[in-house]
């Protein structure tokens, strides 16, 4: 890791009407828009969308981080992330976001299943932008063998 603290640049440009283009130094442009919710077409990230996808990407790099350094087996790793935006005080806000993590372990690594669960709840007290945020983040994990790695194998 580079010395603290580290800075992220992002341009957004919009003109009266249509996209928002958000663009960063080395990175694809993105075409974002406002949700459905908001009378958008929903058809285009948003900063909805962004907010929460950005604690479901973080939450998946940071386990595959811990269970990197811990030499964990595993096969997928997916992370199902809804964030609840409400008003509060008179103030729209995330409120909370709810995350169903699942990952899977071939067929013969069952031990390593307790050790994924833990590798989880690390990942989850230490990913940086969930810890950045005021909302509630509760994580809800399930590890499990993956028997069609066994039948991929075979085949």
């Amino acid at each position: 890791m580079n010395e603290l603290p580290h800075r992220y640049s992002v341009v957004a440009s919009a003109k009266p009407v249509g996209s928002v283009w958000l663009d960063g130094d080395n990175l694809q442009t993105l075409d974002t828009a406002l949700p459905a919710q908001f009378g958008g077409t929903g058809d285009r990230w948003s900063p909805e969308t962004l907010f929460v996808g950005a604690v479901a990407t973080c939450l998946a790099l940071t386990f595959r981080g811990v269970a990197r350094a811990r030499r964990l087996t595993w096969t997928s790793f997916r992370c199902e992330a809804e964030g609840v935006l409400d008003r509060v005080d008179g103030v729209l806000q995330f409120t909370s976001i709810h995350i169903h993590v699942h990952v899977s372990v071939p067929p013969g690594a069952e031990s390593a299943i307790a050790d994924l669960q833990d590798a989880i709840d690390r990942a989850e007290r230490t990913c940086l932008v969930s810890n950045s945020l005021k909302s509630d983040v509760r994580v809800d994990a399930h590890a499990y063998v993956d028997e069609s790695v066994e039948a991929h194998a075979v085949a």
